[in-house]
């Protein structure tokens, strides 16, 4: 067994991937996984790299309730908003909070310091709740336009790893808007990292293409598409916040997600 056991270094390359792995998961969702150790302030930001394959799984699970709703014959529509209610108990609205946060800021502070303020506060004011609406209603109504159920969860699972490939690239590229919150304690990952969440999110949204039976055009505009959305939240926070926060993240997400969905609602249409 010795012989076919792997070497030291890589048993250890092994189980740091597999720690950075279930803190990404940690992070991004409410499943009850911990560490058996704690981890060091750089797994923070390491783990950044896995964020495409914790979306994936969050879209597919996401896909089985679409899928289901849909073989009992319920409403196209009402199975995509019961699809985005689990995605969103499955991640403790996690993203949809940092939605509602960023719009509430950018909405009703005039200078970079109230909109700050008004993005610590809990409550969810007029922007939050319309921004919620909003992009809630575009995701359902696109995932609602899939004729074929394979092709809605293909692009419930693009879509999470898309959209969470891009956040450690906005890490990576912009610096915090503050010192001491969340985004500043994570820290901006390593290149290598983003290079694996691109590469990751390249992957999955490559198989699930084929595995719904779509060209390989697809994903090249399911990675545009969120591309496009990412980036404006980016831009928008870098103009108004000289920086990004975990509020940042989380908008971005919700936009690159629903960007990449109403894509490709628009490219399977007949």
């Amino acid at each position: 067994m010795d012989g076919l056991s792997p070497p030291p270094h890589r048993r250890s390359r092994l189980t740091g991937w597999r720690a950075e792995l279930t803190l990404a998961v940690i992070f991004l969702t409410r499943l009850p996984l911990s560490l058996r150790h704690g981890p060091d302030p750089a797994m923070h930001a390491r783990c950044m790299g896995w964020f495409p394959l914790v979306g994936a799984g969050i879209g597919l699970a996401g896909g089985g309730v679409l899928a289901a709703a849909l073989a009992l014959h319920l409403p196209p529509l009402a199975g995509g908003f019961l699809a985005l209610g689990a995605m969103a108990l499955l991640t403790g609205a996690l993203h949809e909070d940092g939605l509602a946060d960023l719009a509430d800021g950018l909405g009703g502070g005039r200078t970079r310091e109230r909109a700050l303020e008004i993005m610590r506060d809990s409550r969810v004011g007029s922007f939050g709740a319309l921004a919620l609406v909003l992009v809630a209603g575009l995701r359902a109504a696109a995932l609602a336009a899939f004729l074929n159920p394979a092709l809605a969860v293909a692009a419930l699972v693009m879509g999470g790893a898309v959209s969470r490939a891009l956040l450690p690239v906005i890490a990576w590229t912009m610096e915090p808007a503050r010192k001491d919150g969340l985004a500043a304690s994570q820290g901006s990952p390593p290149g290598r990292r983003v290079a694996l969440a691109l590469g990751l999110a390249a992957a999955v949204a490559a198989a699930s293409a084929a595995a719904a039976g779509l060209p390989w055009t697809v994903p090249v505009l399911a990675a545009a598409a969120g591309a496009a959305g990412a980036g404006a939240v980016a831009l928008m926070a870098l103009r108004r916040l000289k920086g990004y926060t975990g509020d940042v993240f989380g908008a971005a997400q919700q936009v690159a997600e629903t960007a990449v969905l109403l894509a490709l609602a628009a490219a399977a249409a007949p």
